[in-house]
């Protein structure tokens, strides 16, 4: 492969700043002047970089006023590419994080940036060292080996393809084979909650609430999956909707019906009311991350409610 394709430019050339810089911007009724720092977060891996950038974005989003420029280099597996990297990082130098199962290039990395007085961790490497203290053995040194092509790979892909063809009530008809299916007015994320849960291996189906209107009969008797109804605030609802109208350029009338909060309000009130009717779980999104109400839904598996 082109060493060229496997460093696209994360961030345009335009908005690329050199080590630490800041901005100003207006904040609170006062017009308090806040500093928002901008820092380079370089993510190089032998593999995909998810590892990668997974940690380097949970370590970002405790620092509110500083945000990370992520330059992210994929499957990284030679002394060339390991240049070509940081002929990049020269230009626009940070924070360095790395996985690397050659211990020679990880050396290499490690020598570069304590050359360039540049901060370097090796993401997996204190793990592994607890691993192999632990079990008594020595890790053994795979690139990719979270990725194989194992039964609980095929169980994901079989997952999602469920997942994308019951989204907003398809294919109802067989919603029994889901594990979970997610049901609520609209706007509550119940798509975006689908995929993630999904993700996981778990086959979701997700079926819209309606005013006024039953849900399908395969949905009201269906005995597998854990059917769990999804809620969250008229404010948060409305605001998202409205959002919604605004960039499909909607006419005012749908803004009367569809953004409505009296409308909504009713609509909750009707989903909380059938929810109860059939004895189903309710969990209010509001202040919920998708990975938060995913980790709810989970809880309530094989639990009682």
């Amino acid at each position: 492969m082109d060493d060229a394709r496997l460093f696209p430019a994360a961030v345009p050339r335009l908005h690329r700043r050199t080590a630490l810089s800041t901005s100003l911007h207006r904040a609170g009724a006062h017009g308090v002047q806040k500093t928002q720092s901008f820092f380079h977060l370089h993510l190089i891996s032998d593999a995909t970089g998810e590892t990668l950038l997974a940690a380097g974005r949970a370590a970002a989003s405790q620092y509110k006023n500083a945000r990370a420029i992520e330059h992210i280099y994929p499957l990284v597996r030679t002394e060339k590419q390991i240049a070509k990297v940081f002929a990049e990082i020269d230009e626009e130098p940070g924070i360095v994080l790395y996985t690397m199962v050659d211990q020679t290039l990880a050396r290499q990395i490690d020598e570069r940036c304590t050359a360039m007085g540049l901060p370097s961790v090796s993401v997996l490497e204190p793990v592994l060292t607890v691993f192999q203290s632990y079990l008594g053995t020595p890790a053994g040194r795979r690139v990719g080996a979270q990725h194989v092509l194992d039964a609980e790979y095929f169980r994901r892909i079989d997952a999602l393809n469920f997942t994308m063809e019951h989204d907003d009530g398809q294919l109802p008809h067989d919603v029994n084979e889901a594990d979970i299916v997610l049901v609520g007015v609209s706007r509550t994320s119940k798509t975006p909650t689908s995929i993630y849960l999904a993700n996981r291996g778990i086959k979701t189906a997700n079926v819209p609430i309606v005013l006024d209107a039953p849900l399908p009969d395969s949905v009201a008797q269906a005995q597998h999956p854990l059917v769990v109804g999804l809620v969250a605030s008229v404010e948060r609802i409305s605001q998202v909707r409205q959002n919604r109208l605004l960039t499909n350029a909607a006419s005012a009338s749908d803004f009367d019906t569809y953004a409505d909060r009296t409308t909504i309000a009713r609509e909750l009130a009707y989903a909380r009311q059938m929810c109860s009717r059939h004895g189903w779980p309710v969990i209010d999104v509001t202040r919920r991350s998708i990975e938060e109400t995913a980790a709810a839904i989970l809880a309530l598996r094989g639990k009682p409610w």
